[in-house]
């Protein structure tokens, strides 16, 4: 099989593309550039396409003896990842850049030019597995459950599964991956993971936030509309933050508060007690389907989890799709600080079965 490795001069997919070349598959290496700026040096754990990067993703191909190219994708990332995680920010909303990447970029863009070049497949270092069911390909979690990365892949649809190569998804943990780079001398099995979002490499996404968006003074209210202190932008928050609000007021009772949502409009953030977070019912919208549309557990014969944020908890719920691809979610255990613009993952034991944004969580009149 004729396969695109993408290199992105980290550890994983340094073995990813070791254990293509293993497999017997003609690989050809690609570096994805996504930055403007690929000079920049990495800061510590975080950076986006630094020199570092590309330097030991070229490194790694060489080390395995196959082709290796730099495709320049900055113009891509910047208007499908970076514009759309500012235009959410502008509407009050919480996107997963991780989500966006890649949905736009290295399953759509990146498995388009693979397709016109004649490869059979992309490979890359994710950490999930591909299975082949009665009814298809699925996408399961890996074994790794720490490094599982399921939810961020549903995006990519069912489709897109049949193109798709995750050799580390059999892996039980980060260390028997770095085990493995170093049994093949590959120098970056001691680099350190990256972390947070990449585009923004010293992690201060306010700031970052802020120097794209602007500030604008604006008030924090109680649930009864009370000013309790002020901030320079709606936009800086989101469901359930609780650090950097600097009230002026404390609460009656002396108890912590809690983000529970913001005003774009009125540029007003709200806040008040942690148990006004909770919800049981979540609408999403936009459903990308890895099952058939008619699968039970769709309609609600089936107990299913959901995940709502990378890493996050699983929520027992029962799901019910619409033809219109809108999702209804009812969590059969209350969950906390869901965020409208969330990827909304569903889950059949450890298979992905549909994937969704969220419109909008909330507390469920008794007896509905």
């Amino acid at each position: 099989m004729k396969v695109l490795a993408a290199l992105s001069g980290g550890v994983d997919s340094a073995v990813a593309a070791a254990l293509a070349v293993e497999a017997g598959h003609d690989v050809t290496a690609v570096h994805m550039a996504l930055s403007a700026n690929q000079t920049q040096n990495r800061c510590g754990s975080r950076g986006c396409c630094t020199v570092e990067d590309a330097s030991d993703a070229r490194l790694a191909a060489s080390m395995l003896g196959i082709p290796f190219y730099v495709w320049d994708m900055a113009e891509t990332f910047e208007e499908t990842v970076v514009e759309d995680f500012l235009n959410e920010y502008r509407r009050g909303r919480t996107p997963n850049p991780c989500v966006r990447c890649n949905e736009f970029v290295k399953f759509r863009e990146l498995a388009t030019r693979a397709d016109a070049l004649g490869f059979d497949a992309v490979c890359t270092g994710h950490y999930a597995r591909v299975l082949r069911g009665p009814g298809g390909v699925e996408l399961h979690r890996a074994k790794c459950i720490e490094k599982d990365q399921s939810y961020v892949l549903a995006i990519m649809g069912r489709e897109a599964l049949e193109k798709v190569v995750f050799p580390l998804g059999e892996y039980k943990s980060k260390s028997e991956v770095r085990a493995e780079a170093e049994r093949r001398g590959l120098p970056m099995s001691a680099k350190p993971d990256s972390y947070d979002i990449c585009f923004i490499a010293d992690g201060d996404t306010r700031g970052f936030l802020r120097s794209h968006l602007g500030s604008k003074a604006g008030k924090i209210v109680d649930t009864e509309g009370a000013e309790v202190g002020t901030h320079s932008g709606a936009y800086q928050f989101t469901i359930g933050q609780r650090k950097g609000l600097n009230l002026g007021r404390p609460a009656a009772d002396g108890r912590p508060r809690y983000v529970l949502g913001t005003d774009m409009k009125t540029n007003t953030v709200v806040v008040g007690a942690s148990e006004l977070l909770s919800v049981d019912g979540i609408t999403a919208t936009d459903a990308v389907l890895l099952t058939e549309p008619d699968d039970p557990a769709l309609a609600g014969q089936a107990e299913v989890t959901l995940q709502y944020r990378a890493h996050g908890q699983q929520v027992p719920a029962k799901v019910y799709l619409k033809a219109d691809g809108t999702l209804r979610a009812q969590l059969l255990k209350p969950t906390r600080a869901v965020a409208s613009g969330q990827s909304l993952v569903v889950y059949l034991g450890d298979r992905a079965i549909c994937e969704a944004t969220i419109e909008e969580a909330f507390k469920q009149e008794k007896g509905q």
